[in-house]
């Protein structure tokens, strides 16, 4: 198989993909920035599964959203010579949708299921036997004319990538020989995500202007690209013509992502923790309803980052504001004894 270019990566996601969106996804091992142990883990499996011919063993990638699941997906298809398929846990709402998935793989291609912790308990138990054993068993008709009716299917390799792993069943946790999990990215990494896409986009940067927009992206490679396409468009309208570090303040300034990387979303929680509960405990679902957000998009986008970064803190009772967290919208603490242990909960 020759080196995969936009166009390939257009054929497996299945999608419209600019030839400029294409080019930003690292199509190599060599390509890709950060995330070094997990890089050392596949390396070596693929390399394995070469030198024997051998279809690669099963995968589990776990992470927030935007560091990387799906290229390291598409990667390992590049890297194997085969055929990546994407889908989602969602999207197979039953047997029959997971069936054929399955049937059109060829040997050795990969199945790249995203989210695969939504899948439901009954696509779940079907996904065991084709994991093992290369076969799936499909009930046909109902009532006294029900039977099963057993399909064969070429060895495939199931990565699968999820943004919660807690919520995955031991049965399906165990069925992955590599379960391995993806980091925000440090800084340094993502000056250098910057000024790779940077260059295959065709911007003039200058290294302030790269450490400037890293700064702000939340440690999340997406981010940075996302990034990088609007300090691009703002320093050409004002007249910049490069980026540099004052349009990539002012740009981001516009955007309301302030030097920690925070957006208007992120602190309107921290306020909203502070202002109105005290600084906590209390739940997710208290902090979605108040600030009118869906709990899931709290829990999976800012809530991570926010405790990461040690803004937040969780506890048993509840969400927990940091003292970095008052200090960042400039509240001070104030937590009378009566209200210590107290929780704010829907």
């Amino acid at each position: 198989m020759s080196s995969p270019d936009a166009n390939y990566f257009q054929d497996v996601l299945n999608e419209p993909v600019s030839n400029a969106e294409a080019a930003l996804r690292p199509h190599h091992f060599d390509d890709f920035t950060g995330q070094r142990k997990t890089i050392e883990r596949l390396k070596i499996m693929v390399g394995a599964a070469k030198r024997r011919n051998d279809p690669l063993s099963h995968i589990l990638l776990s992470g927030p959203p935007g560091l990387g699941k799906t290229t390291l997906a598409l990667i390992l298809g590049a890297e194997m010579g085969k055929n990546v398929r994407i889908t989602s846990g969602p999207v197979i709402e039953k047997a029959g949708d997971l069936a054929g998935q399955l049937t059109n793989l060829e040997e050795g291609d990969i199945l790249f299921i995203d989210e695969i912790h939504r899948l439901s308990k009954t696509v779940e138990e079907y996904l065991y036997s084709a994991m093992e054993d290369f076969h799936i068993d499909i009930m046909i008709d109902q009532g006294p004319n029900a039977r099963s009716v057993r399909l064969g299917l070429q060895k495939f390799t199931l990565v699968g990538a999820t943004t919660r792993s807690g919520l995955l069943t031991a049965p399906l946790r165990s069925r992955f020989t590599l379960q391995t999990r993806l980091d925000y990215y440090n800084k340094a990494d993502l000056i250098t995500i910057v000024l790779r896409t940077c260059e295959l986009l065709e911007v003039e940067i200058e290294p302030d202007g790269a450490a400037e927009i890293a700064g702000r992206a939340r440690g999340t490679p997406r981010i940075v690209n996302n990034l990088v396409s609007f300090v691009r468009d703002f320093s050409e309208e004002r007249g910049f013509g490069k980026i540099t570090k004052e349009s990539a303040q002012q740009a981001l300034e516009l955007l309301e992502i302030d030097a920690h990387g925070l957006d208007e979303m992120d602190k309107r929680i921290l306020r909203v923790m502070a202002e109105n509960y005290g600084g906590g405990p209390v739940g997710i679902s208290t902090i979605a309803i108040a600030v009118g957000e869906e709990a899931e998009t709290i829990g999976e986008v800012h809530e991570p980052f926010l405790i990461q970064e040690g803004f937040l803190k969780r506890t048993a009772q509840g969400r927990m504001l940091a003292d970095k967290g008052y200090a960042v919208i400039g509240i001070k603490p104030n937590r009378p004894n009566d209200q210590q242990g107290r929780l704010f909960e829907e």
